[in-house]
């Protein structure tokens, strides 16, 4: 027997002789993955080191699934899988089907479906998810998933069959539980739902809603209430109500009485929580509509906002709006990562929340007061009719950005002189300047066709969130480096809404000789140490693409590996950082070194390209790291990797 599969076994039988607590700032443990991300808290981290840096270059493909084959139509796949007791649980197809599947073959065990009918054809999203929540007491094991149409379901683990005495016969109808005036069930469906998995914390399992995107709509939406119910019962324990109600604290951020009609802030990305602190965290997104915010004047809270609310009871603990008056379409999708920080000798339990605008927000998790000081700086403000940006936005003093912000004419392509010239050209018929500069009319007086916003809509960091590692107190996180032309007109077409203004109408974005406007890299990996608040390495996400080293335009020209515009899905162990470079990469996964970012091994991937985020585990003795893949004529497949099996 090799040593690998002794120090295998010798880590199981210590799981068995006593299971570590299960901390919300210690990553996966007992050789499990449980939760999303690892645990509540958001890590995407385990401390299983089989896999190493001197052996990952054995690595191979144990086993792949289809989701063609058992999970029905999709053409991509974001689900994280979750692995208790030798089983991965997962969803697939975009009727989200959850499956069990073995955890060292990848053969079938189980699968469920509901059959919703007309609340699944025209489900707000009609998708297979992120995932499912897992909760286990003793021998009640149980798996949660929230279906398109919008129900909470609990199957037994072990069998798939929905758990009788939660809710209904296993099912809650979560539209029967929102906060809102309608005439009948009927006038919800299709316009609110979910992509995440719902949140566990102690007894209480909580669900993030996500709403009809809000570029092209009515002033008016569905709101964003967050749900709550008893894990054991399916009885209802609270709701809170991130657009605040006539008389609730928040309520006066809304001017002229606008919170009666606005809707979305939803919490579509994953939320985390703290066991120990009886504490869930919302992530909360922008408000109706993306980029134009005339009909909901005043800070909107609690619109973009991190929210610590009590497990138990639903009752805010503490927030802190990261962008008043949102029109930049920068949600926070990213889940919220709790480490334990030492901060000039001071221990602070933290809460870091990426963004779409690439901002890295430090938090003590219990107070919600910033680690480091964050300060109103004034921003630049709109000319579009109706609109009232605010004066300031909250920009920390540390830790710095980890991509690029607003644009500048030093940050276009530079290449080769002729490049830089037409990049200036390209530019003159738009609007530029720092972060948070308004989106403009398509057809402005000055004759601009829309304002240039860096990071995009789409952001920096978005639903694939970082990493973070509790025993350095590095925070990975990965990044694309984009831009939205802002422009805005007033609503036209077959299907005008009754907004003044959505997004359209201005000029289309350009290229310069078929590369993009600005300088690289196009997209990055970034390592943070947060006991310092300082960037510790960044380095491109990928090496050069062929469609930009072949370019004839850079014939003869040297110049740095550009990475490529997608952001990588992290995954952190005890030895190394693993990346794919995402779902809009190539179909490359890596291992890199985690304290310099120097790239360790990397290997195609015959499924394609990474789609969902990467997780591992410990089965029989061995370390298995899997991630869903697909693309290229396709479908998705989860993708298993390991270490040789030993030769008997």
């Amino acid at each position: 027997m090799t040593s690998r599969r002794i120090l295998g076994l010798t880590f199981a039988l210590a799981m068995v002789m006593g299971t570590p607590a299960v901390f919300s700032q210690q990553g996966a443990v007992d050789g499990a993955w449980r939760s999303y991300a690892g645990d509540a808290g958001g890590p995407r981290y385990s401390s299983l080191d089989q896999i190493d840096r001197d052996n990952v270059a054995e690595l191979e493909i144990a086993w792949t699934w289809r989701s063609d084959n058992y999970g029905g139509a999709e053409g991509r796949s974001e689900t994280t899988p979750l692995m208790a007791n030798g089983v991965l649980y997962f969803t697939a197809g975009n009727r989200r089907n959850v499956v069990a599947i073995d955890a060292g073959t990848g053969e079938n065990r189980w699968m469920w479906r509901m059959d919703e009918g007309e609340r699944w054809e025209q489900a707000a999203r009609r998708n297979s998810g992120r995932g499912v929540g897992y909760w286990e007491d003793g021998e009640d094991r149980r798996i949660l998933t929230i279906t398109p149409g919008f129900q909470l379901v609990a199957l037994d683990a072990d069998t798939g069959i929905p758990v009788p005495e939660f809710g209904d016969n296993g099912v809650v109808d979560l539209f029967l539980h929102l906060d809102h005036d309608y005439e009948s069930v009927d006038d919800l469906i299709g316009t609110i739902g979910n992509s995440s998995p719902p949140i566990i914390v102690r007894d209480t399992v909580a669900i993030g809603p996500a709403l009809r995107p809000g570029g092209r709509v009515n002033r008016e939406n569905t709101k964003g209430d967050v749900l709550a119910f008893d894990i054991r019962t399916g009885a209802k324990k609270w709701v809170f109500h991130t657009v605040p109600r006539l008389g609730e604290p928040g309520y006066e951020t809304w001017e002229n009485d606008s919170a009666l009609y606005t809707g979305n802030a939803g919490v579509w990305g994953p939320s985390s929580g703290d066991p120990e602190l009886g504490l869930i965290y919302l992530n909360v997104e922008t408000p109706t509509n993306d980029a134009y915010g005339g009909h909901r004047p005043g800070d909107n809270l609690y619109g973009n906002s991190l929210v610590a609310v009590d497990a138990e009871t639903g009752e805010k603990v503490w927030h802190y709006q990261l962008i008043h008056h949102d029109i930049w379409d920068y949600d926070n999708p990213p889940q919220p990562i709790l480490i334990d920080l030492n901060v000039d000798g001071r221990e602070v339990k933290a809460i870091v929340q990426l963004t779409k605008q690439a901002i890295a927000y430090v938090f003590d998790r219990e107070t919600g007061e910033p680690v480091w000081p964050i300060e109103e700086r004034p921003v630049p403000q709109s000319d579009v009719p109706g609109e009232q940006t605010a004066a300031t936005q909250p920009f920390p003093t540390k830790p710095p950005p980890f991509d690029q912000h607003g644009i500048t004419p030093d940050d276009l392509i530079d290449f080769t002189p002729e490049l830089r010239s037409q990049a200036l050209q390209a530019i003159e018929q738009f609007r530029i300047g720092p972060i948070y500069t308004p989106p403009s009319l398509g057809n402005a007086a000055d004759g601009t066709r829309g304002t240039l916003v860096v990071p995009s809509f789409g952001g920096g960091a978005n639903w694939e969130g970082g990493a973070a590692d509790p025993e350095t107190g590095f925070v990975y996180v990965g990044s694309s480096t984009g831009i939205t032309v802002a422009a805005l007109s007033p609503p036209g077409g077959p299907n005008p809404t009754n907004a003044d203004y959505n997004m359209g109408g201005g000029a289309g974005l350009p290229r310069i000789e078929g590369l993009p406007l600005l300088k690289p890299p196009y997209g990055r990996i970034t390592a943070y140490d947060m006991n310092k608040g300082e960037i510790a390495w960044q380095i491109p996400n990928g090496d050069t693409p062929d469609n930009i080293r072949n370019n004839p335009a850079l014939a003869g020209v040297d110049f740095p590996e550009t990475g490529i515009g997608s952001r990588a899905g992290l995954l952190v162990t005890k030895t190394l950082l693993f990346a794919g470079e995402g779902s809009g990469g190539r179909p490359i996964f890596r291992a890199y070194d985690k304290a310099t970012g120097q790239v360790i091994w990397e290997t195609g991937i015959p499924q394609g390209n990474q789609q969902s985020l990467p997780m591992t585990y410990l089965h029989e003795g061995r370390q298995y790291i899997v991630f869903a893949a697909g693309g290229g004529g396709q479908a998705p497949q989860l993708v298993a990797w390991a270490l040789p099996e030993d030769d008997e």
